[in-house]
């Protein structure tokens, strides 16, 4: 079943519970699918790996103003902001913990033979590729860095 069937679903049963927040979060998804649908240049449907790129992306976009709207002392729009991040975060795959980033990542500079940060941007970039979709780029980022250090 594709991404956009199952937000098709979940919007229904939002309506039908009158969950506000969860509907507001599945039409920005609804809506991020559209746009990346008729952008000039793209194909008719998009791929899994672009629907989970999409996700990340709305996740982030949230965190980040729930954390702005927190450092303001604004907790009554954040806390709605990272209740959509919930309801968004259901539709991506389950996330790597840190240590198990970080396995991975050591696997890759010992395979590699990686040592400094000279060698962050290389390490980044075939980290990055490996677990896109299983763990968002801050976590690499700082798993690298550590590592690397």
């Amino acid at each position: 079943m594709s991404l956009q069937s199952d937000i098709m679903t979940a919007m229904k049963d939002a309506m039908k519970a009158k969950d506000t927040v969860a509907l507001e979060a599945l039409r920005a998804i609804k809506s991020g699918i559209l746009l990346a649908k008729t952008e000039s240049g793209a194909k008719d449907d998009i791929s899994e790996e672009e629907e989970i790129k999409l996700l990340q992306k709305l996740v982030k976009q949230r965190k980040d103003s729930a954390a702005i709207y927190t450092e303001q002392g604004r907790e009554d729009l954040a806390q709605p902001e990272l209740a959509q991040v919930a309801v968004i975060e259901k539709f991506l795959p389950a996330q790597m913990s840190e240590a198990e980033v970080e396995a991975v990542v050591k696997r890759i500079i010992a395979d590699n033979g990686f040592s400094g940060m000279p060698d962050m941007g290389k390490a980044m970039g075939i980290a990055s590729k490996e677990l896109a979709g299983k763990a968002d780029g801050k976590t690499i980022s700082t798993v690298v860095k550590k590592s690397l250090a």
